[in-house]
Formats: C-alpha cells, sequence, structure tokens
C-alpha cells in the first residue's frame, strides 16, 4: 500500500504487436517522420527478439522505472549504441522527495495553448494552459525504460483523431487519464478511469529546466522546440496520495519566439512523460 506516492506524468508507449495507424493518409510521410518511425520500429524490432529469448515474461515492477535527468537528446539508434554514455545538464530537476514511491507513468499526447497580442507584433506568446489525454505506459517504463524515453517523438508525429482516443498509436497504450488546467495556475491531473482510480492531483510548480539540446522541435521536424521538463507538487484536494508530477521527455508544445503573423489564440501539439 502507498503511503505517499510519486506520479511520472506525460503524452505513448509499445505493445508488441503490428502498429495500428488510425490517423490520416498524409500521416508519417515526410522523412523526418519517416526517420522517427524508423528509429522506433527499429528498436522495438530488437525488444521483440531479445524478448523470444527469455523464458519468462517480463514483470510490471514499476521499482525498476527509471526517472529521466534532463540530458542532450538522442535519437533510439544512437541510444541503442551509447545508452550509457548520456551526460547530464548542469542542472537537472531536484530529485524525487524523500519517501515517496512511484506510482504511476504516462505518455500525454495533446496541445499547449497560447495567446498573442494583435497589436504588437514583437509581443512573445503566452501560455494559457495545456490539455492531453494520457496513456498508461507504467509497465513500458518498468521494463523498457529507453524504448520510453523515444515514445513522446513518436507519439507526437501522428495526430490524434478524438480527445478520448482509445488506444495511443502506434503503441496500444490505453488511457489512463487526462491533463488539463482546471484555473490558469492549476495544472490538474486526473487518474480515475474505469480502469483505475488512481486520484487526482491538482498541482503547482516547484522548479522548470529547458528541454535538453537536440529535443524535438515539432511535428515532422517543423516548431519551435520542446517545452520545458517539470517538477511539480501536488496542492489541497489531491487525492490517491499523490504528491509529486514530473514532465520529462517532452516533445514539441513550443511557440514561436514572437506574435508576428500569429492569431490571436492558437494550439500547438506536443507531447511527454
Amino acid at each position: 500500500m502507498f503511503s505517499k506516492v510519486l506520479v511520472i506524468s506525460a503524452l505513448c508507449a509499445a505493445a508488441f504487436a503490428s502498429p495500428l495507424l488510425p490517423y490520416s493518409q498524409q500521416a508519417a510521410e515526410r522523412p523526418a517522420e519517416m526517420q522517427v518511425l524508423s528509429e522506433y520500429f527499429s528498436m522495438l524490432g530488437q525488444k521483440v527478439q531479445a524478448g523470444r529469448q527469455m523464458s519468462e515474461a517480463p514483470v510490471c515492477n514499476l521499482n525498476n522505472a527509471l526517472l529521466p535527468v534532463a540530458c542532450k537528446y538522442i535519437s533510439a539508434h544512437t541510444m541503442l549504441s551509447t545508452a550509457n554514455k548520456i551526460s547530464t545538464a548542469p542542472t537537472p530537476l531536484p530529485p524525487v522527495s524523500e519517501g515517496l514511491t512511484l506510482k504511476h507513468v504516462a505518455i500525454g499526447r495533446g496541445i499547449q495553448n497560447y495567446t498573442c497580442s494583435q497589436t504588437n507584433a514583437t509581443a512573445t506568446p503566452v501560455s494559457i494552459g495545456a490539455v492531453a489525454t494520457l496513456y498508461n505506459a507504467s509497465c513500458v517504463a518498468s521494463t523498457y525504460p529507453d524504448l520510453l524515453a523515444v515514445l513522446p517523438n513518436v507519439a507526437l508525429q501522428f495526430n490524434l483523431t478524438s480527445d478520448d482516443q482509445a488506444t495511443l498509436s502506434p503503441s496500444y497504450l490505453s488511457i489512463s487519464g487526462h491533463h488539463f488546467f482546471s484555473n490558469t495556475t492549476t495544472p490538474t491531473f486526473d487518474l480515475n478511469t474505469a480502469a483505475m482510480d488512481l486520484g487526482v492531483a491538482p498541482c503547482s510548480k516547484n522548479n522548470t529546466v529547458l528541454a535538453p539540446a537536440g529535443a524535438p522541435v515539432g511535428q515532422g521536424g517543423q516548431g519551435h522546440g520542446s517545452v520545458a521538463w517539470l517538477k511539480l507538487i501536488t496542492r489541497d484536494g489531491a487525492t490517491g496520495n499523490l504528491e509529486e508530477v514530473y514532465r520529462v521527455n517532452t516533445a514539441g508544445g513550443n511557440p514561436p519566439a514572437t506574435c508576428a503573423g500569429m492569431p490571436a489564440t492558437f494550439e500547438v501539439q506536443y507531447a511527454s512523460e
């Protein structure tokens, strides 16, 4: 039983089956998208081959999951050969508070929302929150953390067909909750579903670091960079003993540097762990 718990949240992961791609015919046709997916399926294929040699199926044990620290982003192909050579950034997020136990890992897939001045083209876009569907990646995190790390970028390459798409392709992860802002300053993670009742976590920001150098800039290699990594702490009203949330391995979500040519409100696609 959890006395205190930690949640790693965000927006895709993997099941070992043929991919299901319920998206438009234009999805993943551009070179940048194809490279991301090629690296993903190459890595997945190696996991499948290794799995065939196992004497028993992997156990979904969250004690084996690892919290990433901000580091230089590397592709899946590079990760396969240099997994033990990743250097950490000078200012990683603060560690998990003493006594906390990991309760859930998710891939979040959704949008970051912004407003822009219509009279000052040099103004900076202002964030007004985010909305995302959360997909259960706990077993992937506990068994294949290297595969988990590339999944946000994979998820970013495809447009969700609805806010409640039942599974996240090409990984078949099922919905484990939703992320939204309950007011302008309170990011909230609702992890109560028909399948699981893990609690609700209204949060406030504890710390932030820039996404690592080389993090995905956006869909198809087009965009303005990845949103920051965050450590959040829960506010009054949290349930399920949820106390901390980390947003890591972000992909996309940043707005352009200025409001030049932008509408009064707009959204930017993103994903994260």
